[in-house]
């Protein structure tokens, strides 16, 4: 049986959370349909030791602030699950958990979410899936001949795991150098980092709070025609977390160049020089996980779906929100996602 509704929200982690306070402000009837079977999205598989990169008075969803963890100026993961499992409960949001949605297709005037729970027709749809189940590992020579154990970002979890071994561990953004620091600074594994240019860490001051502000400030300047800044990119990759720091500091954090092959126990530079391996983790980033919006073939370069905000530029009944900057800014951060989930909500609100 087909069920009917004013919108469907495709995902209940913070994005989705984000979209459905601002509907419901709007007395905008929805559902969200979310493939987690717990609340939490993506922050309930994060590594244990990861932390957030702003304070909790700065990493909170609109209407209500995320309280501080005791003892902590950076929250964990957990606690971060825990805000948003007590966000959804405080304002009773529409979220059914286990339901998967396989495809959103047009049904003449509304657009048809076809979930493993069941079908709804609705006048608007809101994506909010995020990135983290579509990991992504670059095509490297060898990659398939490696005998050791490989892995990516999504897979780790503690230094514990990997014990006396030697692990080489790819990237050079954030989760490459918080996972290398993790890794280094337990003493029992050997590490070495490879990246594919020198690492850039932002100054030590500089964390969530500011990143956000450089990244709306970059967006203002692009939306009224004045010169790009570049946004947060021109500051450099890696935030100094206190760990990262600590790492660095130590000397424990000397990145070697990306290496031009795999080989059945390690890897091997141009050069010639090799290193053996027990590990390899990709920590090479995510795409946006669309491919239950393929039936409405929208997709555009590099994965992404042309908007203008967040509406979709070939189906203006949908909208994408927290994919990353070109869904708004900041849009992937908690704090950030706010401001395109309400411009999202008024725009719906509009739909004749």
């Amino acid at each position: 049986m087909t069920q009917h509704t004013h919108v469907v929200v495709v995902g209940g982690g913070q994005a989705g959370l984000a979209a459905s306070y601002h509907l419901r402000r709007r007395g905008l009837d929805h559902v969200i349909l979310d493939a987690e079977a717990s609340p939490g999205g993506s922050w309930q598989h994060m590594w244990d030791s990861l932390h957030l990169f702003s304070p909790a008075g700065h990493s909170s969803l609109p209407g209500r602030l995320m309280p501080a963890q005791a003892r902590e100026t950076y929250s964990d993961a957990g606690h971060v699950v825990d805000y948003l499992a007590d966000y959804e409960k405080r304002y009773s949001l529409p979220v059914q958990h286990g339901a998967r949605v396989g495809a959103v297709r047009r049904d003449g005037e509304r657009l048809l979410v076809e979930a493993d729970s069941g079908t709804w027709r609705a006048r608007a749809v809101i994506s909010a899936t995020g990135t983290w189940t579509r990991p992504f590992l670059p095509a490297v020579p060898g990659r398939g001949l490696f005998t050791g154990h490989q892995l990516h970002t999504v897979n780790y979890r503690a230094p514990a795991d990997f014990a006396d071994q030697h692990v080489i561990v790819v990237g050079g953004g954030n989760s490459g150098a918080q996972i290398a620091a993790d890794l280094a600074l337990d003493g029992n594994v050997h590490v070495t980092w490879a990246t594919q240019r020198p690492p850039r860490f932002l100054p030590d001051d500089i964390d969530g709070r500011a990143l956000f502000d450089v990244a709306t400030a970059r967006r203002r300047a692009l939306d009224t025609g004045r010169t790009d800044t570049g946004g947060v990119a021109s500051l450099g990759d890696i935030v100094a977390v206190p760990p990262v720091r600590a790492a660095r500091d130590a000397g424990l954090l000397e990145a070697k160049p990306m290496f031009s092959r795999l080989t059945t126990d390690g890897v091997r530079w141009d050069d010639g020089n090799r290193a053996g391996a027990d590990t390899i983790i990709w920590c090479t980033g995510f795409r946006p996980a669309l491919s239950h919006l393929a039936p409405l073939n929208l997709r555009g370069p590099r994965g992404h779906i042309p908007t203008d905000g967040t509406r979709a530029l070939g189906e203006p009944r949908l909208h994408l929100l927290g994919y990353g900057d070109w869904t708004g800014p900041a849009s992937a951060t908690l704090i950030g996602v706010g401001r395109p989930a309400r411009d999202a909500a008024r725009e719906i609100a509009q739909l004749s």
